[in-house]
């Protein structure tokens, strides 16, 4: 072997962290800035998945409420009456309305 090979054997076999340092530095640095697999994109990503399950539960409260709603009127008139008198601001004569804003 020559003069140079065995220097460079030597200093490679005395820095043999250095090889696992730059590969994992690289690793680290592939998780947080590589598109596909970045850390923050994941969480990111994360966070839009809670807010649209929040979304999901809240239409499905409300389609509940709606689906009782609809249940009310087409099995009672009186419910039927008072949701009409309510919305379009009707009174019977014999009562009071007061409207909050």
């Amino acid at each position: 072997m020559s003069k140079t090979v065995k220097k460079a054997s030597f200093w490679i076999r005395r820095r043999s962290h250095l090889p696992v340092l730059v590969i994992g530095s690289l690793t680290v640095m592939l998780l947080f800035f590589n598109d596909d697999t970045s850390i923050s994109q994941n969480m990111e990503y994360e966070r839009q998945i809670n807010a649209l399950s929040e979304e999901i539960a809240e239409c499905l409260d409300s389609a509940a409420y709606y689906r009782r709603q609809r249940e009310a009127i087409t099995h009672g008139t009186a419910r039927l009456e008072y949701m009409a008198r309510e919305k379009f601001h009707m009174q019977r004569p014999s009562e009071d309305v007061f409207i909050l804003k």
